[in-house]
């Protein structure tokens, strides 16, 4: 796909980075997938009473919250320690911010909990105070993305309950590698060049940060199958659009993701 229809489709979503012409924005109205299916999300658990414990393998089983409150996030432990940046309630794209949950460290009856914050550059991690998040929710997926296999799995427990080719970014544009996670989950509705749905993720693009969102990478549909499996994209992961329909139903928000 052409750099000016992949602009449409991040103005569209505001989020998600594909470089496609704004013209089309109009022609591509969203909507939010937060709360269709409340039924759907996993059960509130306590955080570990432990002074140190692994909230997330980032395999079978992940943990991950809400923000309460737009904390520091800090370096280390410590309110001393140096921010590294700062919770938000909203996505780039304006839907409930949600944040994955590594480790938690208790000292001094204050109790850490270790986040991954989603921004350029990807990888930085910070720690909040554990009051400054909701209650946890507890997640059993865990999607693969392989650039080298240009193939998706999506595991439940270790099992894996799909798989679909994948379209990448091509070498000068690339997907990037990492831990990631779903942040949310977007109907997008008007508009063929993008499929029927959207999910977005916590990774950055490493290059054209001035697209909407500052370059956040999204899964998606697209109106150009055949070039599924393949390098077509700016950095986005394309699905075809039976695929992406499947997943978006099977996935959750906060279910880590891996690029390799």
């Amino acid at each position: 796909m052409g750099h000016a229809r992949e602009n449409s489709f991040h103005v569209a979503l505001r989020a998600f980075t594909c470089g496609l012409a704004v013209a089309l924005l109009s022609a591509s109205p969203l909507v939010s997938a937060a709360g269709a299916d409340s039924s759907a999300a996993p059960p509130n658990v306590g955080w570990p009473d432990a002074s140190s414990a692994t909230l997330s393998n980032l395999k079978t089983l992940s943990r991950w919250a809400y923000p309460q409150t737009a904390a520091a996030a800090h370096e280390h432990p410590s309110a001393r320690s140096r921010v590294v940046g700062h919770l938000q309630f909203l996505t780039a794209d304006g839907q409930a911010q949600v944040y994955l949950a590594l480790r938690s460290y208790s000292v001094g009856g204050a109790t850490w909990i270790l986040v991954p914050l989603p921004g350029r550059p990807n990888g930085v991690t910070g720690w909040v105070p554990a009051d400054a998040l909701s209650e946890p929710h507890v997640t059993h997926e865990y999607l693969r993305v392989n650039r080298e296999l240009l193939r998706a799995t999506l595991y439940d427990d270790g099992r894996v309950i799909w798989s679909a080719p994948i379209g990448v970014g091509r070498p000068s544009l690339p997907t990037p590698a990492g831990h990631f996670y779903v942040t949310d989950k977007i109907v997008a509705a008007g508009d063929p060049l993008y499929g029927p749905y959207a999910i977005g993720t916590s990774a950055y693009a490493p290059t054209l940060s001035e697209w909407p969102g500052g370059g956040v990478v999204g899964v998606h549909g697209t109106d150009e199958p055949q070039f599924v499996p393949g390098h077509p994209s700016h950095g986005c992961v394309r699905l075809r659009n039976a695929d992406i329909t499947r997943l978006w139903q099977l996935i959750q928000v906060g279910s880590p993701i891996e690029i390799v």
